[in-house]
């Protein structure tokens, strides 16, 4: 099958599209990829992109056209012009580049923007291929919920782009299925609509058994470890993280690590000064994926948290999978259908999206938990990883799903 992805984001940025590009070109798929510059997520153009660009112009066997879009940089001014910059050279050159090419499918990975599908939404047209968008974002919701647009005029012309790109879609993959009435809403077509999962990435296929923990971690020997991992964005409500950091501040054995890197670092490191967390919280800064079985390898809880928001009480949020797949204790701060993923799982332990003071709670219940206990949610999480969220089967899925738009 000839297959063409178009996503805002890929390799050297670490995305799961990047795996579902490899897998398939391991099935014996020809892949096309049109992406823009790496830049996310420090908002700088990558140094080894920059050094030899030719070197990121192939990815396992996949041909990677890159568009010249505008680093994200800081700001929200730079991050909408990023944004409009790969639809705008997503729509001039890329039918341009994609020139005499055929394609049985065009597959979209749309996390935020949605604006990314516009170029996949016009290369459908002129190529004559179906599109499948896999949802991982909902807009306007999102918008919503993180402040970006306030204004009811706003959010609803952002939701007529929803509607105009969700009706140009043969099939429309959800990554919850709690997802579904906000996907309908604005395709006005529920027989398109399925269900298609995130997985843990491959990095923790092997387990951690044989993995050595991060040397990073070797000044907080001896304390009981939680550690978020991932992006420092709004949506991950690092307020009430630090609330919950803020009442634990009497356990110095407590440590709350922080690794990873976004829009919300420096303001988290300006709170730990201010609440005087400097001795219980730590930020350890952004490392590879693939060094993140060492981190997790010495971390006794993963946190996972998203705002109390009814857009993100749909969501199965990534770092639960990966989390899952990792096989560790998980201590979550979340609604819906992330903490019923968790709960399910026996995986751990969840507090209200927002409850800061019940998080306290339950990093102070988990850390007197019985090493056994824990083991115990550590064995579940992966087990249920596997056999929820297992990577090659959902890329069977996948396969199928192209051939049914085919059809």
């Amino acid at each position: 099958m000839r297959v063409l992805v178009v996503s805002q984001y890929f390799w050297p940025e670490v995305f799961r599209v990047n795996e579902i590009v490899s897998e398939l070109r391991a099935r014996g798929h020809e892949v096309t990829v049109l992406t823009g510059r790496p830049n996310y997520p420090g908002g700088s153009l990558f140094d080894d992109y920059v050094a030899d660009p030719a070197a990121f112009a192939q990815y396992h066997g996949a041909e990677v056209i890159r568009l010249p879009l505008r680093p994200r940089g800081q700001g929200s001014l730079r991050l909408l012009l990023n944004y409009w910059s790969f639809v705008f050279w997503g729509c001039v050159l890329g039918p341009w580049r994609l020139r005499g090419r055929r394609f049985d499918a065009i597959f979209c990975f749309e996390t935020s923007p949605i604006t990314s599908a516009l170029p996949a939404v016009l290369l459908r047209r002129l190529k004559g291929a179906p599109l499948l968008l896999w949802v991982l974002d909902l807009w306007p919701d999102t918008l919503s919920a993180v402040g970006m647009v306030r204004s009811e005029r706003g959010l609803n012309a952002v939701g007529a782009l929803v509607r105009f790109i969700y009706k140009r879609c043969d099939l429309i993959l959800a990554q919850s299925k709690g997802f579904f009435p906000a996907i309908e809403r604005w395709s006005q077509t529920p027989e398109k609509t399925r269900y298609f999962p995130q997985w843990g990435e491959a990095t923790f296929d092997a387990g951690l058994d044989d993995v050595v923990e991060a040397p990073e971690l070797a000044p907080h020997a001896g304390c009981f470890k939680l550690m978020f991992a991932g992006n420092l964005g709004d949506a991950q409500d690092f307020p009430a993280l630090l609330d919950a950091a803020e009442a634990t501040r009497h356990r110095p054995d407590l440590h709350w690590l922080i690794v990873g890197d976004g829009r919300q670092a420096a303001w988290i490191r300006e709170q730990i000064e201010a609440r005087g967390l400097q001795h219980t919280v730590f930020m350890l800064g952004r490392h590879p994926l693939e060094r993140m079985p060492e981190f997790f390898k010495g971390a006794d809880a993963l946190i996972v948290s998203l705002r109390a928001e009814p857009i993100f009480a749909m969501t199965i949020p990534g770092k639960v999978s990966a989390y899952l797949s990792a096989g560790r204790p998980i201590l979550a701060m979340i609604d819906g259908e992330g903490a019923q993923v968790v709960r399910e799982a026996g995986a751990g332990l969840v507090a209200p999206a927002g409850d800061g003071a019940q998080l306290a709670r339950l990093a102070l219940q988990m850390a007197t938990l019985p090493p056994e206990a824990r083991a115990d949610m550590a064995a579940k999480a992966r087990a249920y990883g596997q056999r929820e969220f297992d990577r090659a089967t959902l890329i069977t899925q996948l396969e199928r799903l192209l051939a049914e738009a085919r059809s």
